[in-house]
């Protein structure tokens, strides 16, 4: 029985990936990890789940508030006599880059990494952050 690769790609992007990976297989042998990227009035916030990788083996880079995460994932045992029926779990190197909503501090942002997610904090920078203006009544 042949392995049934799994595809995150959107649906219209498909068959560029399936042509991709089989025309140059050294690029799928990496994944992109999914983020959701979310602001209050004081910082941005960008989440990944990277459960299995070694928070000593990623990256983290912001430059002209364009934040870089790559990484690698590596698989521990390899076992090729395995009968495979089904393989979805990515293994190899990652690299993700995402457009920040907003002008950011990027030298004062933070990573922590607490059950397999990957949290970065990042402060606004002072002139991206909403101001109000009192209207005075006379």
């Amino acid at each position: 029985m042949a392995i049934i690769k799994w595809s995150p790609m959107l649906e219209p992007f498909e068959e560029m990936d399936k042509m991709l990976s089989d025309f140059m297989p050294a690029l799928s042998k990496g994944f992109m990890p999914a983020v959701d990227v979310y602001q209050d009035n004081d910082n941005v916030y960008v989440e990944s789940p990277l459960a299995g990788v070694e928070p000593k083996d990623i990256d983290i880079s912001i430059e002209n508030d364009i934040l870089a995460m790559k990484g690698e994932m590596e698989k521990k045992t390899e076992v090729d006599e395995k009968n495979y029926y089904r393989k979805e779990v990515r293994r190899g190197s990652f690299y993700r880059s995402v457009s920040l909503p907003t002008h950011v501090l990027g030298d004062k942002a933070k990573a922590d990494y607490e059950k397999g997610i990957l949290k970065i904090t990042i402060p606004k920078a002072p002139e991206a952050k909403p101001k109000t203006i009192k209207v005075n009544v006379k």
